[in-house]
């Protein structure tokens, strides 16, 4: 903030705006009604700030401001004081002076009435009530253009700004380029430039074609031998990445790592069988023990024949405590609700398709992944197949379920082994619905989910193996992007759909703890390490590297190491807490402070949270700190 007045062109003005939240040294102005300005600065920076006036100055203009005067490019105008002003004006009525450059995010609330604009640590830096009108103009109509930002998935009243000096997004724009996917004459990089107009399901599309492009067998890229040397290109063609040591003279200072317990070995055990099952339920159905069902399915996954029933309690479809009538009526009541959905949008018009942008655009992106999903599988092969019809139906109706989500790219992977082992179209969509709320935050349009979770893998890996999450911070790789396909999906391109199957009934039990899908990804790392660090891998050695793993992991393997590693951890001496709460374990001296959201017999302490948030007015809301980080790396690299 600053309290120059000078010259300046003003893009926007409106009266009638009453200060409500300032810093400190603008207290006294608090409550007061003033004119709010957006202006361009006339010196060669031509930076463009908020500015924000008390009623008591006065202004010399061409045309009197009116509510909602929006200046345009052909209308500005230069504004200056005056008037006979003491010397010391400026130091008695101030001017609330921000640079756009400081806005990382800001937030509306009743009906555009009340705007906050928040700095890159969360802090607000200044906060409006608009006492005529509403600020929908400002927002759309200027910084609309001013500014690069999209709506947060998970605050319809929080707008992400877009920074391109961010270190995520020099990372990310990294990252990029050393695919060197960016010919203007590819259909990849058409596709990116839609992100302007619709961010968020472009960003998710543009990385699905990445990892597609890097991941599929070499007989299935349909490239020429110019872009394949492009993709093969090592990233020691760029600037080198300068690493900090820390020496004594001759002497280099290592910090000793602390060691880790034994790791144990917890080989698989043979799938639940339908003995098992009907064996823990009771006269109406109900199971009795819901702990031993999912430590069964945990140890050893559960029978084919038995899956098509289980599944439905695992995926929340069905109540755990549920009898059999209930499970009943329960289908039949979810069947007249899929169906009221399905309606809704079979027995929409073509004028309706044509008034709704969004509808339109998610329709024709699901039939595009539709015709490319598992098509190999005999299951979805062949041309009018009727199970692709219901893959297509399904996602449709998951956009009348889901209006704020809609269809983003990688669904349709989710969706395809449920449909497949299930085969009821309305039975599969609640199976996928309860996969969807337990990774949703995948999808989130801040993205803040995916960057949460490559943050925390990038955490526990630190901790289980340092030397390789030393290598990989000093080799382009800290981000962990090259991970990205795997968190995103499940690791479904990654195995066949029966392994697929395997592994994601072992997840869904959310035991040994949370996160465990991370040590997953922990366990293949660290098997991949001497290959990795002896090979001397970058960036682009490291992203194809785990693509040459697709179809030669070991899911029995997998699961194995990675309970080993969770035992390990949790029996270390120097457990911090950080990795405690990533495990759902109680936190160092206040056991009840964090616990997994299930109790679980492989923990004998942990504690069931209650999840509560606390009440807080649109004034003192804050913003994490990385709310929109991740979201502008993602976005801004194709702006």
């Amino acid at each position: 903030m600053g309290d120059s007045l000078n010259d300046c062109i003003e893009i926007f003005t409106q009266d009638g705006v009453l200060l409500k939240q300032a810093q400190a040294s603008y207290m006294s102005y608090i409550n007061s009604i003033g004119t709010l300005y957006i202006s361009e600065s006339l010196n060669s920076s031509q930076k463009k700030f908020i500015e924000w006036k008390p009623n008591d100055i006065t202004v010399d203009s061409d045309i009197q401001d009116q509510e909602w005067a929006v200046v345009n490019t052909i209308q500005k105008r230069t504004r200056t004081l005056s008037g006979n002003f003491p010397p010391d004006y400026q130091n008695r009525v101030r001017c609330i002076m921000i640079s756009l450059d400081e806005v990382k995010s800001f937030r509306v609330a009743n009906k555009y009435r009340h705007l906050t604009f928040y700095d890159g640590k969360s802090e607000a830096l200044c906060s409006f009530v608009f006492q005529h009108g509403n600020c929908e103009g400002l927002i759309k109509g200027v910084l609309g253009t001013i500014l690069k930002t999209s709506v947060s998935k998970r605050d319809k009243h929080l707008y992400i700004v877009y920074d391109a000096n961010t270190l995520e997004i020099q990372q990310l724009d990294r990252s990029f380029a050393e695919l060197n996917l960016q010919s203007e004459g590819s259909a990849f990089w058409k596709m990116v430039k839609n992100i302007k107009e619709h961010p968020y399901e472009a960003t998710f599309e543009a990385f699905a074609k990445v990892t597609d492009y890097v991941y599929r067998s070499p007989e299935q890229r349909e490239i020429d031998a110019r872009e394949c040397e492009d993709l093969n290109r090592s990233i020691s063609e760029y600037e080198n990445t300068t690493t900090t040591t820390h020496s004594q003279g001759d002497y280099e200072v290592i910090a000793k790592v602390p060691e880790l317990p034994p790791r144990k070995d917890f080989p698989r055990l043979r799938p639940m069988t339908v003995e098992q099952w009907r064996g823990h339920l009771n006269f109406d159905g109900r199971i009795e023990d819901v702990d031993s069902i999912k430590t069964l399915v945990f140890r050893g996954g559960i029978t084919p024949s038995l899956r098509k029933e289980v599944w439905k309690f695992l995926l929340d479809y069905y109540p755990w405590t549920s009898t059999e009538t209930e499970r009943q009526k329960l289908v039949k009541a979810k069947s007249d609700e899929y169906f009221m959905m399905k309606l809704q949008w079979k027995s929409m018009t073509k004028v309706q398709e044509d008034n709704f942008s969004d509808y339109r655009d998610r329709k024709s992106l699901i039939e595009k992944d539709v015709n490319r999903t598992d098509r190999t599988l005999d299951f979805y092969a062949g041309d009018n197949n009727t199970n692709l019809q219901m893959l297509n139906d399904i996602l449709m109706t998951y956009i009348m379920y889901n209006f704020d989500l809609g269809y983003v790219q990688g669904m349709s992977d989710l969706l395809s082994p449920i449909l497949q082992l299930i085969g009821d179209e309305v039975d599969s969509f609640w199976c996928f619905v309860g996969f969807m709320n337990r990774v949703i935050r995948n999808f989130d349009i801040d993205q803040a989910g995916m960057k949460e979770q490559l943050s925390n893998l990038h955490t526990l890996l630190a901790f289980v193996n340092p030397e390789l999450a030393t290598y990989l911070d000093t080799h382009d790789s800290g981000n962990m992007f090259f991970c990205f396909r795997w968190l995103l999906v499940w690791f479904k391109r990654e195995l066949t759909q029966e392994d697929v199957m395997r592994f994601w009934e072992v997840l869904w039990t959310g035991y040994p703890c949370e996160n465990f899908h991370l040590l997953v990804c922990v366990a293949i790392l660290e098997s991949e390490k001497d290959n990795i660090i002896k090979n001397e891998y970058g960036f682009t050695e490291i992203l194809k590297h785990i693509n040459d793993l697709n179809g030669n992991l070991d899911i029995a393997q997998m699961l194995n190491k990675a309970e080993g590693i969770y035992y390990q951890i949790k029996e270390a001496d120097h457990l911090t807490d950080d990795i405690r709460m990533l495990l759902g374990l109680p936190l160092l001296g206040n056991q009840n402070s964090y616990g997994s959201h299930e109790q679980s017999p492989f923990e004998d302490s942990a504690e069931l949270s209650n999840g509560t948030q606390p009440c807080c007015s649109v004034e003192n809301v804050r913003i994490s700190p990385d709310e929109g980080a991740y979201e502008r790396a993602l976005v801004a690299s194709f702006l």
